[in-house]
């Protein structure tokens, strides 16, 4: 790896300058020395925490209502799907929803019509091995939401540059920017940062924020902490911890504080009024040969769990209900998904003939 770097460097060059030659010998021992590290890619930064919040709690999954999925896969390579959704007494979803979906190995493309008129677009792009750029437009109740991403994924880093909203058509920028990055130092530890700078419009003054972060990746855990710097809306610090049980339960902790400026204004660290808000949840993930269950409890006295059940190849049911007892109130949502694969793609499946392409998600 060092020498394939090492060789984009001209020879001539460095053996006719001494200032270039030691420049470039230097760069060869930091390569040489960074490959004995033997460092992986830690992801990115907004996913810091991914083993908790997008695979043990709920956040993520949990719904409410009744809800009937229809999915129909016409190819597996490309991927090409199309899928109709019905749902009944749940929060926030459209009583109707169709959505479409193709992916190949540079390509990702989804497009969801709801009922109400919503409109949500995301595409994907992979230039290379290392940069994918995504693209996610909203069109929904008159209001409009534009983002671009792009990700660069390196041997041991992840570099992110995000715009949402961005518009230069009032004579000057206004929109959210946000740039990450997120480096392994160690085996085990990464390190990053993640630097906010959003204008709502011409005649407001624009706003930053900072945030550190760090991962630690121990045999069977990973433990990992946030913290944003004081802004407008204050401070807040955050840390997770996820750990392998069996190879088949896994259980995750989150923690989060806050602290913003008291009604009067004059809050700060040095004096003053001080807001500080907190929030604890736990959950645990079991899998089963046939089916999934989660289960959480956070601070403001919510249980909720979830169990997704595969009943037949082809159709899998979810079961969603939370209870809060400082509320005295409770949600239960059921979910039916029938997926209706032509024989010729379920033969494919169980002969292991079909080949999924590496999608750019």
């Amino acid at each position: 790896m060092a020498d394939e770097k090492l060789a984009s460097i001209p020879t001539g060059l460095a053996g006719d300058n001494a200032l270039v030659s030691t420049m470039r010998n230097t760069y060869l021992s930091f390569l040489e020395r960074r490959d004995a590290l033997g460092l992986s890619n830690p992801g990115t930064f907004e996913n810091i925490n991914r083993e908790v919040s997008r695979d043990v709690l709920l956040t993520n999954f949990m719904f409410t209502g009744l809800r009937a999925e229809w999915n129909k896969p016409i190819s597996n390579n490309p991927i090409f799907q199309l899928s109709h959704a019905l749902s009944m007494g749940a929060q926030g979803m459209s009583p109707y929803t169709f959505s479409a979906l193709y992916g190949s190995d540079r390509v990702f493309l989804q497009g969801t019509m709801e009922s109400d008129a919503s409109l949500v677009a995301r595409s994907n792009y992979r230039w290379n091995d290392s940069l994918i750029t995504k693209t996610n437009a909203q069109i929904q109740s008159g209001q409009s939401m534009l983002s671009i991403e792009n990700d660069y994924t390196g041997k041991d880093f992840t570099a992110s540059l995000k715009g949402m909203n961005p518009s230069v058509i009032e004579g000057g920028l206004k929109g959210i920017f946000i740039a990450s990055y997120l480096q392994s130092v160690t085996p085990s530890l990464a390190l990053g940062l993640e630097a906010v700078w959003q204008r709502v419009a011409m005649n407001s003054s624009p706003e930053a924020l900072l945030s550190y972060g760090a991962r630690y990746k121990g045999a069977d855990w990973i433990a990992s902490l946030q913290m944003q710097t004081e802004g407008p809306q204050g401070s807040a610090m955050s840390s997770s911890y996820w750990r392998k049980l069996t190879d088949k339960v896994s259980v995750g902790t989150d923690l989060s504080l806050q602290f913003a400026p008291g009604l009067s204004g004059q809050g700060g660290l040095l004096g003053g009024s001080l807001q500080k808000e907190g929030s604890a949840s736990a959950g645990a993930k079991y899998e089963f040969r046939a089916s999934t269950f989660r289960a959480q409890v956070d601070s403001k006295g919510r249980l909720s769990c979830l169990l997704e059940k595969t009943i037949l190849p082809a159709v899998r049911v979810t079961f969603a209900g939370e209870m809060d007892h400082l509320k005295q109130q409770a949600k239960v949502g059921v979910s039916v998904s029938v997926e209706a694969m032509s024989e010729e793609l379920m033969e494919q499946m169980e002969k292991g003939t079909a080949q999924s392409p590496s999608v750019p998600f």
